[in-house]
């Protein structure tokens, strides 16, 4: 047996389990069975829908966690698969499933490496301890978060966190992300009242006054970005108007966008460059804007963890990997 068969059975078994957020399927009992046979303490944290696992070995200081989540996105049309989504297969050397990369692969890989530091926990230091959640992909309030605050009022100290999300570039190990940029997501809502097409000179259109405006937002340079970090990016995600019918024009419009934002910027500035930029629809329709702030930007300070990783991955990869804050936090 190689090194990386244990890794692939249990990531095999985490993916065919449908954990879409914030179910998490039963994940995390064949996790916690597995860290009770390796004599870690768990506990479990239900939040509403929400399962959390929280699992230690030690009491020892320095505490180091493994951080990561069980839940996938949606699967879309299942037809437009090549194989089901839920029963994981290996394809030209490649494993296929939802969540088989984000995340299943990373937390199957951290379990067996807890499972190896603890039958050599006699020449080890410190304690370890993993913190898993199903509530990563969705609204993400009453996972790490919560589990967070709880250990906090606890006096629980984590010393160290590696979080196994799938954060290489083009091959294993090639870049480790010591930070992030902020996240902070906007809902637009424009509403009027609906008119005939043939009439367009009665009715304004939602459509037609907001496309321009988030089309100056999108392409606007926010920032260049600094030392630490890439560019402030603004995303379009969703649209949504009409009534399916082609000769109405709608009443309402509902936009959803998103912020990746570095040090150069503030969530205040942000929201308040927005608000002026969508200023000229309050004078023919009601506009609502609300605003969600998932994560400020962070930096993780230079220090032992750091080069514990990146000797890891030279010793084991051979690569001496990048440092890097793309993507965002959410």
């Amino acid at each position: 047996m190689t090194a990386a068969e244990p890794v692939l059975d249990l990531t095999r078994q985490l993916v065919a389990r449908p954990s879409l957020t914030p179910d998490d399927a039963g994940c995390q009992e064949i996790l916690r069975q597995r860290l009770l046979a390796a004599g870690f303490e768990c506990e479990t944290l239900r939040y509403g829908d929400v399962t959390n696992l929280w699992a230690r070995l030690g009491q020892d200081p320095p505490l180091m966690a493994l951080a990561g989540h069980t839940d996938v996105v949606p699967t879309g049309k299942i037809e437009r698969w090549s194989s089901h989504p839920f029963s994981p297969e290996t394809r030209e050397g490649f494993l296929f499933g939802r969540g088989a990369a984000d995340m299943k692969a990373g937390l199957a890989a951290m379990t067996v490496a807890a499972e190896r530091w603890a039958r050599k926990r006699s020449d080890r230091t410190g304690s370890l301890a993993m913190l898993i959640t199903s509530d990563e992909e969705g609204e993400a309030v009453d996972g790490t978060k919560r589990v967070i605050d709880e250990l906090c009022s606890r006096g629980v100290e984590i010393a160290y966190c590696i979080v196994g999300e799938p954060s290489s570039f083009q091959r294993l190990g090639d870049q480790v992300r010591i930070g992030r940029r902020g996240s902070l997501t906007g809902r637009l809502d424009v509403m009027g009242r609906q008119g005939h097409v043939a009439f367009p000179e009665r009715t304004p259109n939602p459509i037609h006054a907001t496309a321009p405006l988030l089309g100056a937002l999108a392409n606007r340079v926010w920032d260049r970005g600094n030392a630490s970090f890439p560019a402030t990016s603004f995303q379009v995600a969703n649209v949504h108007s009409g009534t399916g019918a082609e000769n109405v024009i709608p009443g309402e419009l509902t936009a959803d966008f998103n912020f990746r934002f570095n040090t150069e910027q503030t969530p205040a500035a942000l929201q308040e460059e927005v608000e002026t930029a969508l200023r000229p629809l309050s004078s023919k329709f009601q506009v609502e804007l609300d605003w969600s702030l998932s994560g400020m930007p962070f930096l993780c300070c230079r220090g032992r963890l750091l080069e514990a990783v990146r000797e890891s991955v030279l010793e084991h990869v051979g690569i001496n990997p990048r440092l890097s804050t793309s993507g965002g936090t959410s």
